[in-house]
Formats: C-alpha cells, structure tokens, sequence
C-alpha cells in the first residue's frame, strides 16, 4: 500500500485579517504529494494549499476569502516552485528485478539443454 506524504514547498506569513477573528496573522502553505511504496517513490505534480489564522488556528476556506486575501494568495502561487514529478526506483525494486532475470535466463538455459 502506498503511504502519500504531504510535503511543504513553501510557507508565507500573510498580514490580512482573519474572518474569523480578525487577527492579521495568517499562514499561507504551499504542500506537493510524494507517494511512498516500498517498490519506488514518486513525487507527483499535485500542488495544494491552506491558509490558517495562527491566533483562532481556524482553516480558512476559499469561500471566506476576502479579495486582498486572494490577490495575496495568487501572488503566492505564482511564486511557488514545486518538484518535477518522477519517479525513483527502490533497491528491492532492482533486487527482484535481477533476480527475475536470473531466473527466466536459467529457465531458457535448461530448456535449451534439454534438462527440463
């Protein structure tokens, strides 16, 4: 089973009000998914993000955005540079991988020599 991480690219401390309690301490974070299998590890392309009051630790939603606080969250979005998406190999994916090799080799030997 794939265990997926959420990875933070970027945090920003943003100075508009909350609508919840109208503190000016907001943090905007920027995460990228990264799936992890024992198998190969992969990073993929999905960006998301939340911002949240650091006084009432409320989540605000994107309904609840006020407009300065969009035009700061598209500010920030531009500025965000996430990972390449890929994918990197396990040493147990290589490992039975070889092994899969040897024995598909071994099994074409012995029936080429008439052994099996």
């Amino acid at each position: 089973m794939a265990k997926e991480k959420q990875i933070v690219i970027k945090d920003a401390e943003i100075s508009n009000n909350c609508p919840e309690c109208f503190n000016q301490e907001l943090k905007l974070t920027f995460y990228q998914k990264h799936k992890h299998n024992p198998f190969f590890q992969r990073i993929t392309g999905e960006v998301t993000s939340e911002i949240k009051c650091k006084k009432c630790y409320s989540l605000i939603y994107p309904v609840n955005w006020t407009p300065d606080i969009e035009r700061v969250f598209e500010y920030y979005n531009k500025l965000v540079e996430p990972d390449r998406p890929s994918i990197r190999f396990t040493t147990l994916f290589y490992v039975l991988l070889l092994l899969l090799i040897v024995l598909v080799g071994t099994g074409v030997y012995l029936y080429l020599e008439g052994i099996i």
